[in-house]
């Protein structure tokens, strides 16, 4: 009987070791403007050290060919959560200002929704940047609407409880920021409610500058040079937390950072001698050091998916990746363009994958992967289909995480959006654009003469030609006619997985 009841408790330890292996904790870290070539694993020349990133490389895999669903911020936050294209909202460009209605429809599954029901532990921490339904004070009219930065705010009720936020799209735990940190107004938000009202101002910093930060309204004890480190402070103590706990756990980090307003504490500025933008990079790396040595200290590491990517390319503000290639290091990795662009440094990212175990350490891999992908990953490893009105466009990469070095199918073509909602579809080699210039911020710029003397379409072979300096739109009129067809039938039947 002893043997019996031996053999049934090994077994039983066994079963439970094996279900914990398929339902690791997940880690998903989101950078704010950081560029491809500015983490040392993806850009061999670059200047900025990275050190924390680059160990993550060396203990995981590189995706070198992964992609936001945009080339800003609101679009791919919302495509990376629920697997669906960005275009397919209400959103057809630009982001979200501070009034602005939650972008997440109501009941639709994200990643955090579908992991909460899956028996994880949720929480998001930073920035939100997807709309909120705020309350609104007795007698006001809300403006939810009005998308700029003049857009009204004193009708919201910063005392009232939040009717569509984080917490109603699967995250038990919400901390962090409305938007963007250079857009008012500058309060924290803790679960559904507003942390601290606004009863001060912040003055802001002028455009022009790395610090650049819009004026408003503020907390009175919200700092902005402080808001990395608030962030970095609380994900290191929800991890602690957690790790303590039987039950797998998620955190959505994302960061504020390297976004504007640049502005790295004291213990970085000046260090890299390169400039503010490449201290805050640093500083950002050495924040995302200390959450991954909170995993290790607590020895959940090695049962936890780390997933590290950014959401968009380089920001082209305040003359700062033109300074940093003066000095050597190209934010962009060597691709053409940056935030907004639809060419490849604007949507590119630099997106590394740990997990202990699963993913071989010191691998690379080279197939198409879009950040609209990570829903139906996350489904597929906790066993949890995904239901036929989710994650339209979402495609699991966990036969690349199993075996990145063997050939794997395919991805479907794959549709990345610009900062003026301009579209490009991309299958394998060939990238076509659906606008004539870069859609966005680089040139040609959208209206201007330069883009108006050329072809409405361009066609790019990234195998020979990876800087997209070749529109072969002219010469293969066969390829621009079926990626227009295939995308025209992404639109029709609402989906493309």
């Amino acid at each position: 009987m002893r043997r019996i009841a031996a053999a049934l408790l090994l077994a039983l330890a066994v079963a439970a070791d094996s279900a914990a292996q398929t339902r690791p904790n997940i880690v998903l870290i989101l950078a704010d403007d950081l560029g491809y070539g500015d983490v040392g694993a993806f850009n061999p020349a670059g200047r900025i050290p990275t050190p924390h990133l680059d160990r993550l490389a060396r203990e995981g895999l590189r995706l070198t060919d992964a992609h936001a669903a945009a080339a800003l911020c609101t679009p791919t936050r919302y495509g990376l959560l629920t697997g669906r294209y960005p275009w397919r909202t209400r959103l057809q460009s630009g982001v979200l200002w501070g009034n602005g209605d939650a972008l997440i429809e109501p009941n639709r599954t994200t990643v955090a929704s579908l992991l909460r029901d899956a028996g994880y532990h949720t929480a998001g921490i930073g920035k939100w940047h997807l709309g909120l339904r705020w309350a609104a004070l007795p007698g006001a009219t809300p403006d939810r609407a009005t998308n700029n930065d003049k857009a009204p705010l004193d009708w919201i009720d910063y005392g009232g409880r939040i009717a569509d936020g984080p917490t109603h799209h699967g995250f038990i735990e919400y901390f962090g920021l409305t938007a963007s940190l250079d857009m008012r107004d500058y309060v924290y938000i803790d679960g559904d409610r507003v942390a601290e009202p606004p009863t001060t101002t912040i003055a802001g910093a002028p455009s022009g500058v790395p610090a650049f930060h819009r004026p408003g309204r503020a907390g009175a004890s919200f700092r902005p040079e402080r808001v990395l480190g608030d962030l970095t402070s609380r994900a290191v103590q929800y991890v602690r937390d957690r790790s303590a706990s039987q039950s797998p756990f998620f955190l959505y980090l994302a960061l504020s950072s390297p976004h504007t307003p640049v502005l790295p504490g004291a213990a970085f500025a000046g260090r890299t001698g390169l400039g503010p933008y490449a201290d805050f990079v640093a500083e950002t790396d050495a924040a995302i050091g200390q959450v991954l040595q909170a995993l290790e200290q607590s020895g959940a590491a090695k049962n936890t998916l780390v997933i590290f990517t950014s959401d968009n390319g380089p920001a082209p503000v305040a003359g700062m990746i033109e300074s940093l290639r003066s000095k050597g290091h190209d934010s962009a990795g060597g691709w053409r363009g940056a935030k907004q662009d639809l060419y490849e440094g604007g949507h590119r990212e630099p997106t590394i994958v740990k997990w202990p175990g699963v993913v071989a350490p010191g691998t690379t891999s080279r197939a198409l992967i879009s950040l609209v992908d990570v829903l139906a990953t996350v489904a597929e490893i906790v066993g949890r289909p995904l239901p036929d009105g989710a994650g339209e466009d979402s495609v699991s990469f966990l036969p690349v995480l199993r075996k990145p070095e063997a050939a794997v199918e395919r991805r479907a073509p794959m549709v990345v959006q610009s900062g003026n909602g301009s579209l490009a579809i991309r299958d394998g080699r060939w990238k076509l654009c659906l606008a004539p210039g870069s859609g966005g911020l680089s040139a040609p710029v959208p209206g201007s003469p330069e883009e108006q003397r050329l072809p409405p379409v361009q066609l790019f072979d990234l195998e020979a030609d990876p800087a997209e300096k070749t529109n072969l739109q002219d010469k293969h009129p066969d390829i621009v006619q079926r990626l227009t067809t295939v995308l025209e039938s992404y639109r029709k039947t609402g989906r493309s997985r």
